[in-house]
């Protein structure tokens, strides 16, 4: 699976060749939408202090038993935009799983990372204005899929349990037409084996008005780093919902490798997972297995 850099002189490959230039085009496009909807906002130029940041467009070929093969796209960037900034806010736009952005999913507990496809018309287009708000506070308020409103309120803090023990919360409060007003609440405990061998659970509940039942969602990993940003990752997942006849829909086990396939900036990631389905208490469990390919661009 890896790309090894090409020797100088060299030409690299055709694969090499058309991610660059993809990634070029990507940041050109980016800064040119960066560039426009900071002139919105004022006259300061955006060379002065303007940029893109935490650029990712990323290919997925999700294999899953019982579904057809889905080839999607997704991509996310922020923006830092001298004009926008003197009112103390950041623009963020990108292509997601509409279900997980609105409801502040952790991405590990992601459909995506989970190996489930998109429910119908749910990867959708998304832009929206950020706020650091202080003392762990963050606020958003955006729209997706088109005209469809949606905002955040956003609280995270960490403690440090010892030298090799970390506890993370993060507390969301969202509010969309659809849901009404909504909350995920994710917690996230990490001990270090050792520096190079990492073991976490993280659990993630969502509640919203118009459902009024709890969503959930746990993963315990342990995740073995190997150097050249090379990561292989094995978890146990899980999840259910409050009332409906079966306290665990899915469980499975899920096996990954991700690593650089050239430089630091293209990524590639195979996972395989089998997993056990049941939605309602009159259906037997299923098993499946699921295989996801992943190419990564970071611009």
């Amino acid at each position: 699976m890896a790309l090894a850099d090409s020797p100088p002189g060299e030409p690299a490959s055709p694969m090499v060749d058309i991610a660059s230039s993809a990634r070029q085009s990507l940041r050109a496009s980016a800064e040119w939408l960066a560039r426009g909807v900071d002139g919105w906002f004022g006259d300061h130029p955006f060379e002065d202090g303007g940029s893109v940041s935490d650029g990712v467009f990323q290919v997925r070929l999700l294999l899953r038993q019982q579904h057809a093969p889905r080839l999607g796209a997704r991509f996310n960037a922020s923006f830092r935009l001298p004009n926008i900034e003197q009112r103390s806010a950041r623009l963020f736009v990108g292509r997601d799983d509409a279900r997980d952005l609105v409801t502040d999913q952790p991405q590990p507990l992601s459909r995506e990372q989970r190996l489930q496809p998109p429910g119908s018309g749910q990867e959708t287009f998304f832009a929206g204005l950020g706020v650091h708000a202080g003392a762990g506070f963050d606020a958003r308020l955006g729209l997706r899929g088109g005209i469809k409103p949606y905002a955040q309120l956003r609280y995270r803090h960490q403690w440090e349990l010892g030298p090799a023990d970390r506890l993370h919360l993060r507390e969301t409060v969202f509010w969309t037409r659809d849901d009404r007003v909504g909350s995920t609440t994710a917690v996230s405990y990490e001990h270090e084996v050792n520096p190079t061998l990492i073991g976490r659970w993280l659990h993630a509940a969502t509640y919203t008005q118009r459902s009024q039942r709890v969503e959930w969602s746990s993963n315990l990993g342990l995740y073995q780093f190997f150097g050249n940003q090379r990561l292989l990752s094995t978890e146990a997942l899980f999840r259910g919902r409050e009332g409906g006849g079966v306290k665990v829909e899915e469980y499975g086990l899920q096996l990954s490798w991700e690593q650089a396939l050239h430089e630091d900036w293209l990524l590639g990631q195979v996972s395989l997972g089998h997993f056990r389905e049941r939605e309602t208490a009159a259906e037997a469990r299923r098993g499946l297995w699921a295989l996801g390919l992943t190419l990564t661009i970071r611009f």
